[in-house]
C-alpha cells in the first residue's frame, strides 16, 4: 500500500519551526492592538462571485488559480452554488463589512486577520498552494476619515514598526499611486496603444494581458520582457490633480514619521480593486520574488460588491516568506524569536515512586511561567541526562532524598556546574540567567 503524503503544494509545519510562526503572529497581534486594530475571522470559503466581482475576472487569481467547486443543490428547485476556497482575504473582509452593516455607526473599522489562503500555483520556495497570511484593513464611510492620505501613511508606518519589531533588517518600502478609477481607465487606453506594436515580442501572458487587462503587463517578472516594460508610459503621467495631491500628502506624512520609501513608477499590484496608493515591502534575501508583503487603497471595492461607499486601505503579508527572510538573515534573532529554544528545565524523577511528585513539581513551575519537560522514573539517570541535554538548559534531579529534604539537585548544561537549590527558591533560580550559580 502506497504511503500517503501531504498534497503537492501543501506542507506540515512542525515543532520547533511552529514556535517561530507563533512568535511572529503574537508580535503582529501586539503591534495591531497598539494601533487599535481588532481581529476578524471570515469563512475559509466564499461564493465564487465575491472574487469575480471584487478581485477581477481577468486577474490571474480568478482566471487561473482559484479552487472552485459546485455545491450540490439542497432541493431540485435550487441551483447549485459555486464556492471557492479564499485566494485572498480583503474581499471577504469587505463582504463582512457590508453584511454586518459595520459602517452604519460612522466609525472607521480597523480589522486584522491571520489564516490560510489557497491558490492553484506552481509550488516553489516560499510559495505554496495553501499559504498563510497576516493582513489588515482600515475601512469605513468617508465621514470616518477613511479616504484620508493620513490613513495610508499610518498603515505603512505600522508595517515599518512590525517589521522592525520582528527584526527584519534591510526591508525596503516601494510605493506608487495608480490613481482613481477614471485615472486607471485613461491609463489603460494609453498603455493598450503602447503595447500593440511590442506585445508580440513578449511572453504569452503579456500578449494576453495586453488585450484583456493592459495594466497587468507591468506585473510581469519574465526577465526578457523587462526592457520592453521600461519603455512603456508611466501611470503617474495619467493621474488627475486630486490623485497627485493625495499621493503627495501620503509621502509627506511618511517623511514626517521618518519612514523611508522608494517611489516605484511601475508598481501597480495584481488586483483590480486597487486605487491610488499601492505599495510593497521587499527584501533582498528572497531573490527575484522579493516581496514580503503588499497592499494598497481600494476606494470602490465596497460599491463593486453591492455595498455603501466605504473607502479603505489594507495589506497582506505572507508568513512563509517572512520565515524565509528571518532564516536568510543568518544572524542571532531576538531571544523571543528563537526557532528552537530549549526548555528552562527537565525534571528527572529517580524511580517510579517519584513520578507523581515530579508531575506536581512540574505543574508548580509551569504555573510560574517556566517551560518545563518531565521525564519518567523508569529511565536510568544516564538516559535522563542524555535526553535533558537535548531538550533543556538544566536538569532538576528529583529522588527520595530530594523529596525528604526539600532541596533538589540542578545541573546546568551550559556551564557544566551542579547546584543544590531549595524548592522554595527553585522557580526564581530557573528564571535567572542560564549561567547563574547559587549565591
Amino acid at each position: 500500500m502506497a504511503t500517503l503524503k501531504a498534497v503537492r503544494g501543501t506542507r506540515d509545519l512542525l515543532p520547533p519551526e511552529t514556535a517561530l510562526w507563533n512568535r511572529i503572529e503574537q508580535t503582529a497581534r501586539q503591534v495591531f492592538a497598539r494601533y487599535n486594530f481588532g481581529e476578524i475571522r471570515t469563512p475559509i470559503f466564499e461564493d465564487t462571485a465575491l472574487f469575480a466581482r471584487g478581485v477581477g475576472e481577468e486577474t490571474d487569481i480568478v482566471s487561473k488559480e482559484m479552487y472552485t467547486w459546485e455545491d450540490r443543490a439542497r432541493a431540485q428547485s435550487e441551483k447549485a452554488q459555486s464556492l471557492t476556497l479564499r485566494p485572498e482575504n480583503t474581499a471577504g473582509v469587505v463582504r463582512a463589512y457590508i453584511e454586518h452593516q459595520l459602517g452604519e455607526g460612522g466609525k472607521l473599522q480597523k480589522l486584522y486577520y491571520i489564516g490560510p489562503q489557497f491558490r492553484r500555483e506552481r509550488p516553489q520556495k516560499g510559495r505554496y498552494r495553501q499559504f498563510w497570511q497576516i493582513g489588515a484593513e482600515a475601512i469605513g464611510p468617508p465621514s470616518s476619515g477613511s479616504e484620508s492620505p493620513l490613513r495610508d501613511a499610518e498603515v505603512l508606518e505600522m508595517l515599518a514598526t512590525l517589521l522592525d519589531e520582528l527584526s527584519i533588517a534591510g526591508w525596503r518600502l516601494e510605493i506608487n499611486s495608480v490613481g482613481s478609477a477614471a485615472d486607471r481607465a485613461r491609463y489603460n487606453e494609453v498603455l493598450r496603444a503602447a503595447l500593440e506594436p511590442v506585445a508580440p515580442k513578449m511572453c504569452a501572458d503579456c500578449r494576453r494581458r495586453a488585450v484583456t487587462n493592459p495594466l497587468r503587463v507591468l506585473d510581469c517578472k519574465v526577465p526578457e520582457d523587462q526592457p520592453i516594460i521600461e519603455t512603456l508610459p508611466k501611470i503617474g503621467n495619467s493621474l488627475d490633480q486630486e490623485s497627485k495631491e493625495h499621493f503627495a500628502a501620503v509621502l509627506a506624512a511618511l517623511d514626517a514619521a521618518g519612514v523611508p520609501y522608494h517611489r516605484n513608477a511601475r508598481l501597480v499590484r495584481g488586483l483590480d480593486y486597487y486605487t491610488r496608493t499601492t505599495f510593497e515591502f521587499t527584501h533582498g534575501g528572497l531573490g527575484a520574488q522579493n516581496a514580503l508583503l503588499g497592499g494598497g487603497r481600494y476606494d470602490g471595492l465596497s460599491e463593486a460588491l453591492g455595498g455603501p461607499r466605504a473607502p479603505g486601505i489594507g495589506f497582506a503579508m505572507g508568513l512563509d516568506r517572512l520565515v524565509l527572510t528571518l532564516e536568510a538573515q543568518q544572524r542571532a534573532l531576538p531571544e523571543t524569536i528563537y526557532i528552537d529554544t530549549p526548555c528552562d528545565a527537565y525534571i528527572a524523577p529517580l524511580g517510579e515512586a517519584q513520578n507523581a511528585p515530579a508531575l506536581a513539581l512540574a505543574r508548580e513551575l509551569r504555573k510560574s511561567g517556566l517551560r518545563v519537560e518531565i521525564g519518567d522514573g523508569t529511565f536510568r539517570l544516564k538516559k535522563s541526562l542524555e535526553i535533558a541535554n537535548k531538550l533543556a538548559w538544566r536538569i532538576v534531579i528529583l529522588g527520595e532524598d530530594e523529596l525528604k529534604s526539600g532541596i533538589v539537585t540542578v545541573k546546568n548544561f551550559l556551564t557544566g556546574l551542579q547546584a543544590k537549590v531549595s524548592r522554595e527558591e527553585l522557580s526564581a533560580y530557573l528564571k535567572g540567567p542560564v549561567g547563574r550559580n547559587p549565591a
